[in-house]
């Protein structure tokens, strides 16, 4: 498979649910109550809990892989987060190729909710062997998941 700036990723839905939140929040060791307890985050000025950004990092960092397959390697990954994740919502995560240089792809990631861009980045990865980039020789061709 061929890899060029320009070529778009397939959407991936993500249903945002309390076990979601909640179980990302405690795999990364983040214990705020505004990430498991609606109580506490409504006390502070939240209408319910929501999504840390490490659970965000892994969904963007399974965003790519899921895409490119397990042999690529995350080298960066850039985001920042906007607009919360609830639950009750859903994140669309779309990606963009913007550069493909030395067998590595920058990939423009955007998360968008019900309510606006939850998260907005990049991410850089060394591509497997079975990827060619534009320019590059071909490789063998991959089918498309």
């Amino acid at each position: 498979m061929t890899v060029r700036a320009g070529d778009e990723l397939p959407p991936l839905r993500i249903p945002i649910t309390r076990t979601l939140i909640v179980s990302g929040a405690i795999a990364s060791r983040d214990y705020q109550d505004v990430h498991h307890d609606a109580e506490a985050a409504k006390e502070k000025g939240s209408p319910d809990i929501f999504m840390n950004i490490l659970t965000t990092n892994g969904l963007v960092g399974r965003y790519i892989t899921d895409h490119f397959g397990p042999h690529v390697r995350l080298q960066k990954v850039a985001i920042r987060l906007g607009a919360p994740n609830y639950p009750g919502d859903e994140m669309v995560l779309t990606g963009r190729v913007t550069a493909v240089t030395d067998g590595a792809a920058e990939v423009s990631v955007t998360g968008r909710n019900g309510i606006g861009n939850h998260v907005m980045g990049k991410v850089t990865v060394r591509l497997s062997p079975d990827f060619a980039a534009h320019g590059e020789a071909d490789s063998p061709q991959r089918e498309a998941r």
